[in-house]
């Protein structure tokens, strides 16, 4: 990579002179195999089509070999795939172009043979065919290895294969690739994630496009793809991307070299158009899209429309990189303080460890946001580009016109941190782990949801604010995630709740289940109510005595009827009881006081007068 760091500016460079007539016409050779009629999956219509169209294409581009094999089992592709690596060993462009279905597991894509069943996610390994087994066929040509995949399209098998792992990922399309041998190029029907379109013809809009520009003589392959991509999404609407994953030298690369015509009939070279060319410089850089790439791109236009583009670009880079050095930081200062913890360090040191640990959280969460706005302004300028591209592709954006300070970054963003919350929120709903309303307010209860999703596809994304990556990681999971829960009284039926109904003579019991009705026990009579003393504490224990002393309840009777006459005569209502003389009511301006004792032969209270 550090060779073609230091290449790249010769390399655009090299891309701004026209008519560069490459100085090759070696042995070319190609494979093309296409799969329909699989036999545990729906067939598909245009695939055999398609590899019918390229394959005329080569032959009619003079290559030197072009094999051409449909609807093949998983052992005849692999002994298709060892007996073209034989032919490719003296050949100097070798190409592989595959159309069918293709799957990605855990980062890796693999080609699916007519005869894979794919019960398994595991099964994959046995029943398909990986992309570096056919990069292994073509790696032995000497200038160019060229596998091209229509194979991005929905994938029946990942809807219906049984995971081994819960956490084991199952992509959407096909995954981003990076070939580690130069000179090596993988061209995708759609980028990496997105699936890509069959078409309403007998042929893919893909592979359309490629049997109009791939071939024209002495066109760079690279340019010839920026063909492509622009007539798919034109086509599409804008709705599928071809992208290309590798690199090449500073040299032109053309499948079919140009034919030589006398002097005197060579016709004058058409004018360079600087727009044009800058566009084809700024999407190579956009396939590297490294740092490095970017500033060799501004190092060659440091001004106009598509030099801010590269500047949005470079700042979304520098904004992954604080953002990747920040999660370090804070994995660091947690283990640190979870260290100290361990080790029953001092307070103060736990203190700053913990300070430092929330700080390095708080940073973090700073850096994922600058991300995720940069990546949103990246993403409109680019949207924004491709509308251009794709309305008028030889027309000047207007704000190629302006000065180099051309405020790019204030464009609109593609998706609003509202929207942006609302869309993850809509794809937890999607597999079960968000019961509410999109309503793009990220609050505890989506939080909570995507802590679930966590819990159960064996992730860790940040729950505490939604963002790209997990709603890339959300989008990728096919069928539920999150287990579904029934209120009482419902039982899950598919994907939704029903009402849980019972037979006549049954009823719903606190465990969910219809159990027989028991049958009502008849009822005890009531007891008679009966009279009862009260013997509450809550009566004075003098009272009390002076009962059991008087006989009991006609006593009491008695001392009540005193109280009354007590009262009636000043006493204030005490009555003086003695074991000589009885109850009586207190003398008037006279009271009781209790001198302790009491019992036979003891009067407790004395009346005491003024």
């Amino acid at each position: 990579m550090r060779n073609l760091f230091r290449l790249f500016p010769l390399l655009l460079g090299l891309a701004l002179i026209s008519g560069a007539a490459p100085a090759f016409a070696g042995k070319r050779v190609a494979l093309v195999l296409a799969n329909s009629a699989y036999q545990h999956a729906p067939s598909l219509a245009n695939p055999v089509n398609d590899g019918a169209v390229m394959a005329k294409t080569l032959k009619d581009a003079g290559f030197d070999v072009v094999e051409s094999r449909h609807d093949l089992t998983a052992l005849d592709t692999r002994r298709v795939l060892r007996d073209f690596a034989d032919a490719t060993r003296d050949a100097d462009i070798a190409v592989v172009y595959y159309a069918g279905h293709g799957i990605e597991v855990e980062g890796s894509n693999y080609l699916i043979p007519v005869d894979a069943k794919l019960e398994r996610d595991t099964d994959v390994y046995d029943e398909a065919l990986s992309l570096d087994r056919v990069l292994v066929a073509v790696e032995p040509a000497k200038q160019l290895r060229l596998v091209i995949l229509d194979a991005c399209r929905d994938n029946p098998f990942g809807r219906t294969m049984k995971r081994t792992l819960a956490s084991r990922g199952i992509g959407r399309g096909l995954a981003q690739v990076e070939p580690t041998s130069t000179n090596t190029l993988i061209a995708y029907s759609a980028k990496a994630g997105f699936t890509a379109q069959d078409g309403d013809g007998a042929n893919s809009p893909f592979t359309l496009a490629l049997s109009k520009h791939l071939t024209t003589p002495g066109l760079d392959v690279r340019r010839a793809f920026g063909f492509v991509r622009d007539d798919v999404l034109k086509s599409t609407g804008n709705k599928q991307e071809p992208f290309v994953y590798g690199s090449l030298g500073g040299e032109d690369v053309p499948l079919v070299p140009v034919r030589a015509a006398p002097a005197a009939a060579a016709a004058a070279a058409p004018a360079s158009n600087p727009q044009a060319d800058m566009r084809r410089d700024y999407e190579l850089a956009l396939q590297v899209g490294n740092k490095p790439a970017w500033e060799a791109f501004l190092a060659q236009h440091p001004d106009g429309f598509y030099a801010n583009l590269a500047k949005l670009q470079l700042d979304k880079i520098q904004a992954e990189q604080v953002h990747a050095a920040a999660i370090e930081k804070a994995k660091q200062a947690e283990a640190e303080r979870d260290r100290l913890a361990a080790l029953g360090a001092q307070r103060d040191a736990q203190a700053k460890a913990a300070a430092d640990a929330k700080a390095a959280e708080q940073a973090q969460l700073a850096a994922q946001k600058a991300k995720e706005q940069a990546q949103q302004q990246a993403a409109a300028a680019e949207q924004q580009r491709v509308n251009l591209a794709a309305a008028a592709p030889s027309a000047v954006p207007a704000s190629t016109a302006s000065p180099a300070g051309t405020n790019v970054a204030a464009l609109t963003p593609a998706t609003t941190p509202a929207d942006l919350n609302r869309s993850v929120q809509t794809e937890l709903g999607r597999v079960g782990c968000f019961s509410g309303q999109p309503d793009g307010n990220w609050n505890t209860s989506s939080q909570r949801s995507l802590s679930q999703f966590n819990r159960y596809a064996g992730t860790r994304l940040d729950v505490k604010m939604a963002s790209t990556d997990a709603l890339d990681v959300v989008k990728s999971k096919q069928s539920r995630v999150c287990p579904l829960v029934c209120d009482h009284g419902f039982k899950a039926d598919g994907d939704k709740c029903t009402r849980i109904v019972c037979g006549d003579g049954y009823v719903l019991n606190s465990d969910n289940e219809c159990e027989k009705q028991r049958a009502a026990k008849p009822a005890k009579a009531a007891k008679p109510a009966t009279a009862r003393r009260d013997d509450s504490e809550d009566r004075p224990a003098r009272q009390r005595r002076g009962e059991a002393a008087s006989g009991g309840i006609g006593a009491a009777a008695g001392i009540a009827a005193a109280a009354g006459a007590g009262r009636a005569s000043g006493g204030g209502g005490q009555m003086y009881c003695s074991n000589s003389t009885g109850c009586r009511p207190v003398n008037r301006g006279c009271h009781l006081e209790y001198r302790g004792g009491g019992g036979p032969g003891n009067d407790a209270n004395v009346e005491v007068c003024h």
